[in-house]
This record gives C-alpha cells, sequence and structure tokens, in this order.
C-alpha cells in the first residue's frame, strides 16, 4: 500500500476506527493486535507472542490472551463489512461448538472476518511451532461452520463486502465505491 492502512481516512473515520466500531455492534471486550506503541492511544492492545509470523500469530495472541470462550477476528482493511454481518456471525458462532465460523466467499476462505473459539488456540499454536504461517489449511483440522455464498445471497449480504485493500488500487476503488454509496 505504501503507507499505513490503520490511519486511511474513508467516510471521516480511519480504517482503525471503522473496525473498532465494528466490534462494538457485538462486544464492548476490544484488543487491537498489533505493537503498543503505534496502537497503545486507541485502546488496550496485545501484542503477537510470536512477532512476524503474520495473520495466525496475530490470532494466536489474542486467543492467548482472552477469557471470552467466542472471539471476533477482524481487520481492518475490509470496511465494507456491515455490522448486520458480523451480528450475524456472531449469532451463528453462538449456536454451535465450532472452533471456527467463517465466511467463505467464491471458494475463499475469510479468515480475519470469523469467529475464533478459545479451542482453536493449541491448533494455532503447534502450527506456528512448526513453522507454518497459513491460516485456511487449519479450518480441515477442527470442526468449523462456514458461511458460504448460498447463505449470503439467501440472507441478503454482499459477498463484495470482503473485498480488501492491500494496493493503491484498492484503495482508489475504495473510495470511489464509498463516495458512490455515500
Amino acid at each position: 500500500m505504501g503507507r499505513d492502512k490503520a490511519f486511511l481516512e474513508l467516510n471521516g473515520r480511519t480504517l482503525l476506527q471503522h473496525a473498532l466500531d465494528l466490534a462494538r455492534c457485538v462486544t464492548a471486550n476490544i484488543f487491537i493486535v498489533g505493537p503498543s506503541s503505534k496502537f497503545g492511544s486507541f485502546g488496550p492492545v496485545l501484542e503477537d507472542v510470536l512477532p512476524g509470523r503474520g495473520p495466525l500469530a496475530g490470532i494466536h495472541a489474542a486467543l492467548k490472551a482472552t477469557t471470552s470462550e467466542i472471539n471476533l477476528i477482524l481487520a481492518l482493511d475490509t470496511p465494507f463489512v456491515s455490522s448486520a454481518f458480523i451480528q450475524y456471525l456472531a449469532a451463528e458462532a453462538r449456536t454451535t461448538n465450532a472452533a471456527v465460523t467463517y465466511p467463505l466467499v467464491s471458494g475463499q476462505s475469510q479468515p480475519l472476518c470469523a469467529i475464533y473459539r478459545r479451542s482453536f488456540l493449541p491448533v494455532a499454536e503447534e502450527s506456528l511451532q512448526q513453522g507454518h504461517n497459513k491460516i485456511d489449511p487449519l479450518f480441515a483440522l477442527v470442526p468449523c461452520r462456514v458461511i458460504d455464498d448460498s447463505e449470503l445471497m439467501r440472507l441478503g449480504f454482499d459477498a463484495g463486502m470482503f473485498d480488501n485493500l492491500n494496493t493503491p488500487k484498492d484503495w482508489e476503488a475504495a473510495r470511489l465505491r464509498s463516495s458512490a454509496n455515500s
């Protein structure tokens, strides 16, 4: 991206603020996973136990620190995820004992817009200890509740809400999309 995504503004709010507000629609107990030096002024921060290992290390840090059974993991670079979907995701997670409740869109899992139970911690920890940082392959090792395209469509959720921002081109498209929806 060339700059810190957390502090990019869309509709007058940073992507970080948007993600925090979205998480607040299901819980008041919110932590930011990342460096305290960067995020400490925005709320409670959890630092990676295994820094430099990517998003799985962030999930690991969150699950290691939490006392909550179900935990929303939400990337800040998906600004079009709706609060209605987050509420649905959390409600679905509460109805099952699945270790992970996540959307699967066009065959692509969305592991950073998902609910993880604490039971996923040992699986994440073992994977990281073995030098594996990918999240998706771990879903085959635990019970999962998958919210697929047909369920999203049936409920009226637009799969495009999971579009994330990784490049300046993605950012520009998001700005145009956001202004068109305003």
